[in-house]
This record gives C-alpha cells, structure tokens and sequence, in this order.
C-alpha cells in the first residue's frame, strides 16, 4: 500500500475501518486516537471523520473485533486532550491579541465575545462536540475567549464522554442492524440535525426578545 492509499484509508476511516483492523490489528486503535486527536484538538484537520468513525468503530466493538472498554477509554481520553491544546492555541493566539495595538481588531467585541463564554460557554463546549467542523473551531474560540480552564475543562470532559459515550455505545447496540447500516448517512445527518435545534431554538428566542425590547 502506498502513501496516497494509506492516506485515503484514513480520510475514510469511518468507511474501510474493517480493512484497516484486518491489516494493521491492534494498531488501530493507535490510529482512532490520532485521528479524533486532530479533529478536535487541529482546526487544520477539521474534515476527518467524527462521528460515523465512532458509530462505526462501536459497531466492530459488537462483533467482538475491538474492545469496547478501551476503545471508550482511549477515544475519551483523545477528545479531551484535543480541545486542551485547541484551547491552549486559542489562549496563546488571545494573549497576543489583548497585549498587541492590532488597529484591525475589535477589542471590545473581544471582550464581550470573552464574557458570552464565561456566562454561556459551556453550553456550546458540549453541543458543539456533535456538530462537525464547529467541534474544531469551538476549543479554539473558548481560548481566545479567555474562558476560565477549570470551566472550559468541566464542560470539555462532559462534552467527550457524552459525544463518544453516546455514539460508540449507539454504534455497539444498532451498528450492526443491516437497515442501519444502508443509511448510515442518513441517520448520522438526523443526529446531527437534532443537535443543532437547542441551539436554533435558543437563537431565536434570543431574536424574538430583543426584538420585543426595541
């Protein structure tokens, strides 16, 4: 196998998960944690897969290929250590920004970017962790926030245990039901889509009453 095949085997991990086990053994599990490492802790890395990679790795936990056990425990470990350095960046990336005459930034809508997250941060740290793409931008936008760590670290761990805990367990239970596995896709974008409506139905309260202010 050659570089660009083996790159395009982890571009579609969620996809040809079972040929890597069958080539590579134990060694995958070395390979699910990088790359839930990058999703989350790399904005560069935003498009490797998230969520159908954990739905489809618990589905190999079901016929017996990985083990359920460490695989929660590794990929936990990965979310988690991920948004960390994400945050760290976006603090250093903050530091820099708040110590530096940049005519080009708006320090106030910086500092009130800072208090949304301090008042209503955590909600996004968690719901962020099941939307694709927002899930590598929203560690990063916390930390030039200056959202406090021991906050951002409260709500990062409960984001990662409920993300990969929910879907691996999912992927364990139904992954292997062969009407699940024809529209994957599908019932992936409903998850998704359900996660999105707190956060649209928050917006447009928000909307709706500052509209009745005016």
């Amino acid at each position: 196998m050659d570089l660009m095949q083996l790159f395009d085997m982890l571009l579609h991990v969620d996809r040809t998960l079972g040929a890597l086990l069958a080539q590579y053994g134990t060694y995958v599990y070395i390979v699910l944690f990088a790359i839930v490492f990058c999703e989350t802790g790399l904005v560069l890395f935003f498009f490797l897969p998230g969520d159908t990679l954990l739905f489809i790795a618990g589905a190999f936990c079901a016929t017996g290929e990985m083990n359920f056990a460490l695989l929660m425990a590794l990929l936990i470990t990965a979310a988690v250590t991920g948004n960390t350095v994400n945050y760290y960046v976006g603090r250093a990336i903050g530091h820099r920004v708040f110590t530096h005459n940049y005519r080009w930034i708006n320090k106030d809508a910086l500092r009130r970017t800072h208090d949304f997250f301090e008042k209503h941060g955590g909600k996004t740290i968690i719901v962020a962790r099941f939307v694709p793409v927002v899930r590598s931008f929203a560690p990063l936008v916390a930390g030039v926030s200056e959202m406090t760590l021991p906050r951002f670290q409260l709500f990062n761990m409960t984001g990662a245990v409920l993300w990969v805990g929910s879907l691996v367990t999912a992927g364990y239970l139904f992954g292997n039901v062969p009407v699940v596995k024809e529209h994957l896709t599908e019932i992936v974008l409903v998850g998704i889509s359900a996660a999105m409506v707190p956060l649209a139905i928050g917006g447009l309260y928000k909307f709706g009453r500052n509209l009745l202010k005016r």
